[in-house]
């Protein structure tokens, strides 16, 4: 065999996900093992990094939650949440070889005489697998229980690490939180038990493709970089859309809303990864502390600039796809009553040297027209109108995250003929043409990176609680005025009428959906 067969056959050339050097062994202790997020997100993520050699041959996943199940069942039942047939390489063989790592530990939250057994069945997993005492707990239970576990570890000498040359680490799910107060007690709560350097505070967007391809495209070009600015920006539009309802998350969304769910997690960081300065160096520290300053620089919301800037909705029934929804009300667990907002739109500024002036517009919304997720960078007219009678587009840079995720530049360009006539036109960049159509799980791509003790793209503390600050003066103007006369638009619509009155106002208006 040549050189280049050897190059051809290697997983390298053929597996763009590949990991030329797997993690560190480690015990992964995942608490909350038998719901929906554990078994539908996490071990699919957990089979890739498997089969992409990510993860070391000696890892070993303890499942833990309250409900009884031998080893057995539970490899049974995660084996039917992986890949089927040949899809990521699943064949039979390698599901068996991942299934085997796996064991399960029945016990309650709150009770330390379980965590005393978890922590002799950890002890027995290191010797018996030779982990060096690396631990990685992951919390995929409700927020409720997060403080109960965290206490427990604390007691059973779970959360410092074993020796000097091993370490531990705690993902913590969103919501982090239901406002800045709580927030703040829950991350006095965990730093009290785990230093920072330990604490993965996780956004799942963060991990998607096209999300960390934003700071590629700014900051490893050298033409975009000049033009990010209030010079030559006239305004932002960030656009995260749903086409679903809340399906089987009544009972979380009633207490959450769009506003918690969505525009203080996955949109703000969205907006801090648009606006944010380049770091020093692509490390967590330097690429963390660019995005907070910009959470700190955005001007906070008054009760007065509430009811002009920020537009809530909720969904009535309509037609998603060609089929008939039920409105919110009637979802299966919401309160027919109920006054939680589905859809959010709102006007903000960030407040500095690079932004002054620039209006960042944000929305998200359920049961919208379609599902998408997209950063609109809509650029200033040119300063003097040369062809004159002609209606010449303003130039948009559009990074679309999902689902056709890519980048595209439009402009004007003549039309063919003898008249001068400007017609708009795109380049688009397709991540599917230009790199094949597999994309990594953004739960795999996290989870490899806090293995792998890299926290860029996870929250840090102070973050958590400035994006809670900007939300907080929301929900309290919210909390003591009539809300609109929900449902206020149709499933299956672009939002509330209202909506539109944020854009117009400044002479500017949505893209559509």
């Amino acid at each position: 065999m040549t050189d280049q067969d050897t190059r051809a056959a290697s997983p390298k050339a053929t597996d763009g996900f590949f990991c030329e050097v797997p993690a560190e062994p480690c015990a992964i202790v995942m608490f909350g093992a038998s719901g929906d997020l554990a078994r539908r997100k996490l071990l699919p993520a957990l089979f890739e990094l498997f089969v992409h050699q990510c993860l070391a041959p000696r890892f070993r996943l303890v499942g833990f939650a309250r409900t009884a199940m031998s080893d057995e069942d539970f490899r049974k039942s995660a084996g039917e949440f992986l890949p089927k047939g040949s899809e990521q390489g699943a064949d039979d063989a390698k599901k068996a070889e991942f299934l085997k790592n796996l064991s399960y530990f029945a016990g309650n939250y709150d009770d330390a005489d379980s965590f005393k057994k978890l922590a002799a069945k950890l002890d027995q997993l290191d010797g018996e697998a030779q982990l060096g005492g690396n631990r990685l707990y992951y919390l995929a239970t409700p927020p409720e229980v997060y403080q109960h576990v965290i206490v427990q570890l604390a007691a059973s000498n779970l959360a410092k690490k074993k020796s000097e040359k091993s370490w531990t680490r705690i993902i913590i799910e969103k919501p982090f939180g239901t406002d800045q107060k709580s927030a703040k007690a829950l991350n006095d709560k965990v730093l009290s038990v785990f230093d920072e350097t330990q604490v993965y505070r996780i956004d799942h967007y963060l991990g998607k493709e096209t999300v960390q391809n934003m700071l590629v495209f700014r900051f490893g070009n050298g033409i975009f970089e000049p033009l990010w600015n209030r010079n030559y920006i006239d305004s932002v539009q960030i656009t995260a859309s749903e086409s679903l309802g809340v399906e089987r998350r009544a009972a979380f969304y009633e207490n959450a809303g769009a506003l918690r769910d969505m525009i203080q997690s996955h949109v703000l960081q969205l907006t801090s990864l648009v606006a944010m300065e380049a770091p020093a160096n692509f490390d967590a520290n330097a690429v963390r502390n660019e995005k907070i300053k910009v959470l700190q620089s955005i001007r906070p919301f008054t009760r007065e600039s509430v009811w002009k800037s920020v537009v809530r909705g909720q969904y009535g029934p309509g037609t998603v796809g060609g089929k008939q929804v039920p409105g919110y009300r009637q979802e299966p667990g919401v309160k027919p009553e109920s006054s939680t907002e589905t859809f959010v739109a709102l006007a903000l500024h960030v407040d500095n040297w690079r932004w002054s002036g620039v209006p960042f517009y944000l929305r998200t919304g359920k049961r919208l027209s379609r599902p998408l997720t997209e950063v609109a960078i809509q650029f200033k007219r040119a300063p003097h109108m040369v062809f004159r009678g002609e209606n010449t587009e303003t130039n948009s840079l559009v990074l679309n995250i999902q689902p056709d995720e890519g980048i595209s530049l439009s402009f004007g360009a003549k039309v063919p003929g003898a008249q001068m006539h400007i017609s708009p036109v795109e380049m688009d960049f397709k991540y599917s043409q230009a790199f094949g159509s597999s994309s990594r799980n953004s739960y795999a791509t996290l989870l490899n990176d806090c293995i792998r003790g890299d926290a860029t793209l996870f929250d840090r503390a102070d973050s958590v609680e400035a994006a809670w600050a900007l939300v907080d003066p929301i929900t309290e103007a919210w909390s003591s005025g009539t809300p609109p006369p929900f449902p206020n638009y149709p499933a299956g619509s672009a939002g509330p009428t209202a909506a539109n009155d944020l854009t117009i106002t400044d002479g500017r208006r949505w893209r559509p959906l």
